[in-house]
């Protein structure tokens, strides 16, 4: 079931979140799972939905405003200040809602993509208690239900839904615009920030491009053939390159602490303390630091198993690749001794060590993620 078929049957101002299921979920699955969330997340509105042509089901999930200001005083979700409160950005707080702009409109005070994470960040925090399974999974203490579920297939699907207004608007003012700049205020909140600040760079690193590009096709104009033109062309190349890309890079720094600043991230919390993701699995503790309950996981233990296990595995897979890498030179090598075997099959080496390296290169894809998700517990 394609993503764009559940867009077109459903409103999207009904629905900011929808996970849909396979078509071999049973009704238990179904309301087990909505029972924890409607009593494990109250705030949030669950639809049950059931596509006649496939005959899957799907939950569409919201919230109310009212709801989802809570919730952005939850995750610290940072929206702007009116100017006679100072200005500038600051963490949203319930207590003092009436200092931050377009409180008063519920349409336009979140954007879509702070809908649906703060959403998500409800669904991703859908914790089990001790001893609860559904069928033959059986969940730890504190673990995230919904990303289990992800994991083991019981859940198809979870996505947010785009707006096709804004998707519409963007289209005209970002990727049918010739010669004009990216509207990367727009980009920054239907998107959100990490991706704006990714359009930012990349356009700034183009037009910074355009600088290089012009020198060297200048200097390579003005070159004379004979080799000592074309050695003197080329320091003087590489120290150009050189005094760009410092210039570069400070510039962007600058460019780029403008945009953080705008976009209020310039003074975020640090990653050490923020919340773990919800796939992080471990033993509660109380936090030395902070004082409050955590999800710890002893460095002695990820140690052990970098040692034990990743090492070991990321050596077996180079031996195995270089090993097979052998194989197919030494291949070619006798098929290339043989001056009667068709010539068609000289090729045989090259596609097999090609089929080789696709194989293992999907193969080493489920490794990694495999060994940095427990690498990371």
């Amino acid at each position: 079931m394609s993503h764009k078929a559940w867009m077109k049957t459903v409103p999207t101002e009904n629905c900011d979140v929808l996970m849909t299921f396979p078509d071999t979920t049973d009704d238990h699955t179904l309301l087990w799972l909505l029972n924890h969330i409607r009593l494990g997340i109250p705030e949030l509105i669950v639809q049950v939905r059931h596509h006649k042509h496939t005959h899957v089901y799907a939950f569409f999930v919201t919230a109310t405003y009212e709801s989802l200001l809570r919730g952005a005083d939850e995750i610290g979700l940072r929206k702007p200040v009116k100017a006679e409160f100072g200005g500038g950005m600051r963490s949203f707080s319930c207590e003092e809602d009436y200092i931050y702009e377009n409180i008063e409109n519920e349409l336009y005070f979140f954007t879509s993509q702070e809908r649906q994470n703060i959403i998500r960040y409800w669904l991703e925090n859908l914790r089990a208690k001790q001893g609860e399974a559904l069928h033959n999974i059986h969940f730890l203490e504190g673990q995230p239900i919904i990303p289990e579920l992800a994991a083991r297939g019981v859940i198809q699907q979870l996505f947010p839904l785009h707006e096709q207004r804004i998707l519409k608007r963007l289209m005209k003012s970002w990727v049918q615009a010739v010669c004009e700049a990216q509207p990367l205020d727009d980009i920054c909140d239907y998107f959100g920030v990490k991706i704006a600040m990714y359009f930012a760079w990349l356009g700034f690193y183009t037009s910074a491009m355009v600088y290089p590009a012009v020198f060297g096709s200048i200097l390579y104009t003005f070159t004379d053939s004979d080799q000592t033109s074309q050695d003197i062309s080329c320091v003087v190349f590489a120290l150009f390159n050189v005094v760009w890309a410092t210039l570069f890079l400070e510039e962007w720094k600058r460019r780029g602490a403008e945009f953080a600043y705008k976009w209020g991230t310039l003074d975020t919390p640090a990653e050490s303390i923020e919340e773990p993701r919800p796939q992080f699995r471990g033993m509660k503790r109380i936090s030395p630091v902070t004082s409050a309950e955590e999800f710890y996981y002893p460095p002695w233990k990820r140690l052990l198993f970098q040692s034990l296990v990743s090492l070991p595995i990321c050596l077996a897979c180079l031996s195995l690749v270089f090993l097979l890498m052998l194989g197919c030179f030494q291949l070619q090598e006798f098929v290339l001794s043989v001056p009667e075997l068709p010539r068609i099959l000289r090729f045989l080496p090259k596609i097999i060590l090609a089929v080789i390296v696709t194989a293992c290169d999907e193969l080493y894809k489920k490794v990694a993620l495999w060994l940095n998700d427990m690498g990371a517990w």
